[in-house]
């Protein structure tokens, strides 16, 4: 009964090891949002979200858009190897009025589900 309880705790560690390898994304942006703040129209409206990969393999960054034509989001074209950072450029439609938009970034990364982060940008033109 002993060994196989111990075979068991093995497993488990050793399978809660594997899951954690591989790359991973982390975002500089507290929440993984950006606030605007006030704008005026005049504004470039460009933003970066920064990140960085703290895994132990190549990140890929698929895809990265947003579900509304106001905004273009710009994601790099190559892997980040582990260690280095990142940017996702986001350029916001200057349209008066609240901002509230997410943007879906679609990765190779073991620390979200299905390697999907959601970014949120915030704020108003006046």
């Amino acid at each position: 009964m002993k060994n196989v309880a111990s075979f068991i705790a093995i497993v488990l560690f050793t399978a809660m090891g594997y899951a954690q390898n591989g790359p991973k994304i982390e975002f500089s942006a507290q929440d993984n949002t950006i606030d605007y703040g006030k704008i005026s129209k005049s504004d470039n409206a460009v933003r970066s979200f920064e990140f960085t990969n703290t895994g132990d393999a190549p990140l890929i960054i698929t895809g990265a858009e947003s579900t509304v034509s106001t905004i273009v989001v710009t994601k790099p074209a190559t892997a980040i190897l582990p260690g280095k950072k990142g940017k996702i450029d986001v350029k916001y439609n200057m349209a008066a009025g609240p901002i509230r938009k997410t943007i879906t970034v679609e990765t190779n990364a073991v620390n979200y589900p299905d390697g999907r982060v959601a970014l949120k940008i915030k704020g108003e033109v006046l």
